[in-house]
């Protein structure tokens, strides 16, 4: 199964999350145990599967549902990018609100976007820019900057800290 193929940004840049989603047990046991400690076997699905008495084909089918119906925004791994090489920054701009919706949908259009939120602040459109070489983030800030016209505000990670939240579904 791969990564979902976008990140919080489709769903949370100016809509917010939708309706409820009423979630029956099985699903609310599949969210549970995808949440840390997935298997590093050659079928990983397959074990969790059975860990929770399905088959396999219905485990990925009840997750591309979840990921669908964006009770879950993303599924895939969480990497320490700078070890990779890569690099990851904090970014933030300013958007008129008359032209957010134009500003968001051209921002999520750059594959380096993820997490891209709307808040009230003076500064109201907040994602991560994540590259596989550090240069890549002055040229995708650079990108951004040319199709939308606005300035990009780059905030990187002066300290890095864990913070591993669990959520029962």
């Amino acid at each position: 199964m791969p990564e979902s193929s976008r990140s919080d940004a489709e769903s949370n840049s100016a809509s917010g999350m939708g309706a409820c989603v009423t979630l029956d047990e099985i699903d609310r046991s599949l969210i549970n145990a995808l949440q840390g400690d997935f298997p590093l076997v050659a079928e990983p699905y397959r074990a969790v599967a059975e860990q929770l008495g399905l088959s396999e084909a219905d485990l990925l089918q009840r997750l591309d549902s979840l990921l669908e119906r964006r009770v879950l925004t993303r599924f895939g791994p969480m990497f320490q990018i700078e070890r990779a090489g890569g690099a990851f920054v904090l970014a933030a701009m300013r958007i008129p609100e008359v032209d957010f919706e134009r500003v968001a949908a051209q921002v999520n259009a750059f594959s380096e976007v993820a997490h891209n939120y709307r808040r009230e602040h003076a500064l109201n459109m907040w994602f991560v820019l994540a590259t596989a070489t550090p240069q890549g983030i002055g040229e995708a800030i650079s990108a951004i900057e040319a199709a939308t016209g606005l300035p990009v505000y780059a905030f990187p990670k002066e300290r890095e800290y864990f913070v591993e939240m669990k959520l029962r579904a």
